[in-house]
């Protein structure tokens, strides 16, 4: 796919601005969550290719039910209750990862506390045939641009059980910090996570400049952001501009 955001899915007007956020990368882009996007993914769900083994931890947007239906109904309900209740200090930015104009899964921002403290955290599943070519990675790099050069966030955490390797590798290959352990639940049972930190200043060491934005500035006005509140990077760094 050619680098640059495609018109595939776009919403029809700018009415709410969660919707309108996206992100570009070569080999995929994140989009807002919007009806259309979350329909197409509908099938996936359904089929039950957004499991994982090992399951994630207990999330509203987790996909446990064995009833196909049920399963994909709460996952529309949740999609829905995070994109309607979105607040400065908690928000949960739903973005769906399109691969050549394809929706394959989705890839969260999460900001508990932002307005204090300019930290997010991700969420992020992907259709089992989307696995294992470094979409996973492209993801959560598309989403930490966001994060930081688009949103300004000052750190960045993540967590994934000890025997989820691969997400824990994408941790890793990103530059996180080991940050300590804690124990979750998934599907009810206890595991232990490990935690992952990442700070404004790592991540700056392997920013990328083949990243772009579109729809950021009316997404934070949505969140009550100042543009002076921005920790944005040196003026003379290249891409990240929000085009919106």
């Amino acid at each position: 796919m050619p680098h640059g955001l495609s018109t595939s899915y776009a919403p029809a007007v700018d009415s709410y601005a969660a919707l309108s956020v996206a992100v570009a990368t070569a080999r995929l882009e994140l989009r807002g969550a919007s009806d259309d996007l979350l329909e197409a993914l509908v099938p996936l769900v359904r089929a039950g290719q957004a499991d994982a083994t090992p399951p994630p931890f207990d999330d509203p947007i987790s996909f446990y039910d064995e009833d196909p239906d049920v399963r994909v109904h709460q996952w529309l309900r949740a999609n829905w209750r995070a994109r309607g209740s979105l607040e400065p200090d908690l928000w949960r930015l739903g973005l769906v990862v399109v691969v050549g104009g394809r929706p394959v899964g989705m890839q969260d921002v999460i900001g508990n506390g932002f307005a204090t403290f300019g930290t997010v955290t991700t969420f992020s599943w992907l259709a089992a045939d989307s696995r294992g070519r470094g979409l996973g990675l492209e993801a959560r790099h598309a989403a930490l641009h966001l994060a930081f050069d688009g949103f300004g966030a000052a750190e960045a955490s993540s967590d994934a059980f000890i025997d989820n390797v691969a997400s824990n590798r994408v941790s890793e290959r990103l530059g996180y910090q080991r940050n300590g352990t804690e124990w979750a639940t998934r599907r009810g049972e206890p595991a232990l996570l490990q935690r992952w930190r990442l700070t404004r200043d790592q991540w700056l060491k392997g920013r990328r400049d083949d990243i772009t934005l579109s729809g950021v500035e009316a997404c934070r006005e949505l969140f009550h952001q100042p543009r002076e509140a921005l920790r944005r990077p040196a003026a003379s760094a290249r891409g990240g501009t929000d085009r919106s």
